[in-house]
């Protein structure tokens, strides 16, 4: 039975290791990013909710005096 001939192994992994950085690194360089970002401030809206105009049952044995 033959000897498997590895002697190639780690120039073909290194070559590999390479080719697919230099890949990402091309993949990378092609998307455009904001050279300055601004801060967009964004309107909160405050939704009223029923719970919290009234009591409830679970605040007011909270809210009596000892």
């Amino acid at each position: 039975m033959p000897q498997l001939d590895t002697s190639t192994w780690l120039t073909m992994i290194l070559s590999m290791f390479l080719v697919l950085f230099i890949i990402f690194q091309l993949k990378i360089s092609k998307h455009s990013f904001y050279l300055s970002p601004e801060l967009v401030l964004m309107k909160m809206s405050k939704q009223n909710t029923p719970w919290e105009t009234k009591w409830t049952k679970i605040y007011l044995p909270l809210s009596l005096p000892l």
